[in-house]
């Protein structure tokens, strides 16, 4: 087996509940899991908490998470001044220019 039994595991997992894999493929995936899961290998089933996770990868995950979050807000905040007829030129300038920097 792979040297991050985890991985594995998650990868078959996602095989059985992706509807563009064939039923031969899923079948195969369970046969895995099965194997793995008579042999001990499956790690422990985790509930939505965060207890037993690398703390590292969940502060990780939640920066993403935000970061996007604001990214999306900014995008539209800037977009919004363009067509406010309340907004001065020169902030609109500026918008644009942000929004260009951003790639939007």
């Amino acid at each position: 087996m792979s040297s991050n039994i985890g991985n594995v595991a998650g990868g078959h997992k996602a095989t059985l509940k992706n509807p563009n894999v064939s039923e031969e493929a899923k079948e195969r995936s369970q046969q895995v899991l099965d194997e793995m899961g008579s042999k001990g290998e499956l790690p422990e089933q985790r509930s939505g908490s965060d207890e037993g996770k690398n703390l590292g990868n969940v502060v990780g995950g939640h920066k993403v998470s935000i970061i996007y979050y604001q990214c999306a807000v900014i995008d539209f905040c800037f977009k919004a001044t363009l067509k406010n007829p309340n907004v001065s030129e020169e902030a609109k300038d500026r918008s644009k220019q942000v929004l260009e920097d951003m790639g939007a």
